[in-house]
């Protein structure tokens, strides 16, 4: 492993529109995770884990990291052009558990591998915390290495050097006690290719319950350069309405790496997909993925399923809007975007 503490020259992270070589997903297998309060079976969250690989799988190509003892299952569940990996890990969110991959113009793809603490010690991760350099073990691509707790639903990036972060996560004394935003904007410039790091106040009194503390990745997301769809709730009486709120207002203030305000585009969130007894569920239409040619959405069987799908159709003209139920999955406080880490093509266009 590379410790990286010099500053890189050309290294920096791809927005995730770029062309994929592939995505890389974790398989469930840990029934104690799973059924220990959150209303659903590991068989069902399996199942939806599977229509997620296999949807992006008809995009491209999908590597399914597999717990030895779970292969039989997912390979009953995934098509041919998903690829069982078997690697013993613990849990199956490998958006904040896998890499970060990276590129450089003449070095060509390497990945970053954070300090994963299992979002400040709330679930297993003796396993998980390696995982993102066993994976760029399997790939023989460099890794470089950092002692910053973080993960890959904390960070979205624009690829032109703006990168957008959540204070409730990387400053919360569970990740990163004694470190300072610009210690850790050196680190997103060095690892990253990272100009300008805006900071969202996220959510800083936990009401969502959501055990990440407050990822980015379920407030907002990039359609562009400049251009942000952006989470939003239409129950104004809902604690989260003033979460949101808060939110919507730092990314009004802000400008990005190139000086450019946001255009701000309202995805609102699936509200009546919620399950009132559940301890936490994932309602974010923003937690979709890009893959190549295609815009992987979250979908609960309501109607505003429809109305998001056309919001994020007219964001990203040209894309494939597919819409996978993932209703189980939810209950685990993640969606589409949290399960999935993608793996740019090279050569990458624009390096």
């Amino acid at each position: 492993m590379h410790r990286n503490d010099d500053r890189q020259n050309g290294w920096r992270m791809p927005a995730e529109w770029v062309n994929h070589a592939a995505t890389w997903m974790a398989f469930p297998h840990n029934r104690p995770l799973w059924e220990g309060g959150w209303r659903v079976t590991l068989e069902q969250v399996q199942e939806d884990f599977a229509r997620v690989a296999n949807a992006i799988a008809r995009f491209e190509p999908v590597k399914l990291v597999v717990d030895p003892s779970a292969v039989a299952r997912a390979a009953e569940l995934c098509g041919p052009n998903v690829e069982l990996v078997p690697l013993p890990i613990d849990d199956s969110w490998c958006r904040d558990s896998g890499p970060t991959f990276v590129c450089h113009p003449q070095q060509g793809v390497a990945g970053v591998s954070w300090r994963f603490n299992a979002w400040g010690g709330k679930s297993e991760h003796t396993l998980d915390e390696g995982l993102g350099r066993r994976i760029l073990n399997n790939l023989g691509f460099d890794c470089f290495g950092t002692p910053l707790s973080n993960e890959g639903g904390a960070i979205h990036v624009d690829g032109e050097g703006t990168l957008i972060t959540t204070e409730s996560v990387l400053l919360n004394p569970n990740r990163n006690p004694g470190v300072s935003k610009r210690e850790m904007e050196e680190i997103f410039s060095r690892l990253l290719g990272v100009t300008k790091t805006i900071w969202l106040p996220g959510d800083p009194q936990y009401v969502t319950g959501d055990m990440t503390d407050g990822h980015v990745d379920g407030v907002c997301a990039f359609a562009r350069p400049g251009v942000l769809l952006v989470d939003a709730t239409h129950d104004s009486s809902s604690v989260y309405a003033q979460v949101a709120k808060e939110n919507r207002r730092a990314l009004e203030l802000a400008t990005d790496a190139q000086g450019r305000s946001f255009e701000l585009i309202e995805l609102f969130e699936a509200s009546a997909a919620v399950d009132p007894e559940a301890e936490v569920f994932c309602a974010s239409y923003t937690n979709f993925y890009l893959a190549n040619g295609a815009v992987i959405m979250p979908a609960y069987g309501i109607a505003a399923d429809d109305e998001a799908a056309a919001v994020l159709a007219r964001a990203f003209p040209g894309r494939e809007v597919v819409p996978v139920r993932i209703n189980n999955l939810a209950h685990g406080g993640g969606g589409v975007h949290c399960i999935t880490q993608q793996q740019p093509a090279w050569p990458l266009g624009g390096l």
